[in-house]
């Protein structure tokens, strides 16, 4: 009997490969997509609670002005908090990224720098309102920032958490 995806996250190939932070720091680097678009995962804590990217500035990653894409910079933000949530809470929850809103404030030259912290309030807090049988909806944001340490965009990613039945 088939499982609906209500109930059930299946492990996908990414996952079974790369189980230590270090190996998918790597493999997510030379993901063609990233390694494309100009996105290095420089570090994954041992913890999975902190991720540290990079994006940079490529003439097929730069618009006619010469500014990153905002779509780069959204691809370079993409799987992070979902991967830090699923890391953290474990396999007894459900968790998916469900939308996300950019704003972006300054033209994105050269190396930009975004980075995801979760505290342990944060994680506790998701874990107590998954734990009622609720789904939990969560907003997170990410600063992306320049070399000078200004932001460049602010992304907000909503994602879903659920407690497995």
């Amino acid at each position: 009997m088939a499982r609906s995806s209500s109930t059930h996250q299946s492990v996908g190939p990414i996952k079974r490969a790369f189980s230590s932070p270090k190996a998918l720091a790597l493999g997510m680097s030379i993901w063609p997509p990233f390694l494309g678009a100009g996105i290095r995962v420089q570090e994954i804590s041992p913890d999975w609670r902190r991720v540290r990217v990079s994006i940079r500035s490529r003439p097929w990653t730069s618009n006619y002005v010469g500014t990153v894409f905002g779509g780069t910079m959204l691809s370079g933000t993409d799987p992070f908090w979902m991967l830090i949530l699923m890391k953290n809470l474990g396999s007894d929850y459900i968790v998916w990224d469900r939308q996300v809103e950019g704003r972006f404030r300054r033209p994105g030259h050269g190396h930009l720098h975004v980075t995801f912290d979760l505290d342990q309030a944060t994680l506790d807090e998701i874990r107590a309102e998954a734990d009622t049988g609720e789904r939990v909806l969560r907003w997170f944001n990410s600063d992306v920032l320049n070399a000078d340490g200004e932001v460049v965009a602010t992304i907000r990613r909503e994602l879903y958490v659920k407690r497995k039945a």
